[in-house]
């Protein structure tokens, strides 16, 4: 090989190694394990690796002694997009199929959890009627602290036909091609016109304010 082409040779390996250290330090790439991750990335969210559990503080005494519910929400589907280098640009959407929420908390018997079902089904969240809850967000604010990312997720929640915007805070981590976000947020069920209930036994009587506990992890597409 002649020194003119391994001259060449040279420059164009050097240039390519400057422009992909300009990159990482920028946010146009970043690496991530022994590969390197686009900047823009969407994943799509696994229920079965995540946990999505909504706390109910029950109100009254009654026949199950004030016990509070927790309800998993056991089936959707959605997913979150995200700048690697920087918090923006990034968007996260969710659809939860209604009927898929089940009280799970060990306190009631498997013939309470079947009652309180049914009245969540067909009383309070009246899924043949509003069968999906959606969550569509708007805004996206926050930073990235030791490679994680302090989120404020702003957006819209579609609930029992009634549609909020909300914010929900969250922590989200990408490990190669995984992504976790975890957090909390309340809502108040009457700004959605969630009703306890009243009929029937009357088990789903719970305060106004609801917790929704979330790990919500998804996979690269």
């Amino acid at each position: 090989m002649s020194s003119c082409r391994i001259i060449v040779g040279f420059f164009v390996i050097a240039s390519m190694a400057g422009l992909l250290i300009a990159g990482i330090r920028t946010g146009a790439i970043s690496q991530s394990g022994p590969y390197l991750i686009p900047t823009d990335v969407k994943y799509r969210l696994d229920p079965a690796q995540s946990k999505f559990i909504v706390h109910a503080n029950r109100t009254g005494l009654a026949w199950f002694k004030g016990h509070s519910h927790r309800i998993a929400v056991g089936d959707f589907s959605g997913t979150a997009e995200l700048n690697v280098g920087a918090v923006n640009p990034a968007s996260l959407q969710l659809t939860v199929r209604a009927a898929s929420l089940e009280e799970t908390d060990p306190v009631f018997t498997p013939e309470q959890k079947k009652i309180i079902n049914k009245e969540l089904n067909d009383l309070v969240l009246e899924t043949a009627k509003y069968p999906e809850i959606t969550f569509k967000s708007t805004d996206v604010k926050g930073s990235v602290v030791s490679g994680m990312f302090d989120v404020r997720i702003g957006g819209d929640l579609t609930l029992h036909g009634v549609t909020k915007h909300i914010v929900i805070p969250a922590t989200v981590t990408v490990t190669g091609d995984t992504m976790r976000a975890v957090g909390e947020f309340e809502i108040d069920r009457k700004d959605f016109k969630v009703n306890a209930t009243e009929a029937f036994h009357g088990f789903v009587k719970v305060k106004h304010h609801l917790k929704f506990e979330f790990d919500i992890v998804g996979t690269r597409q």
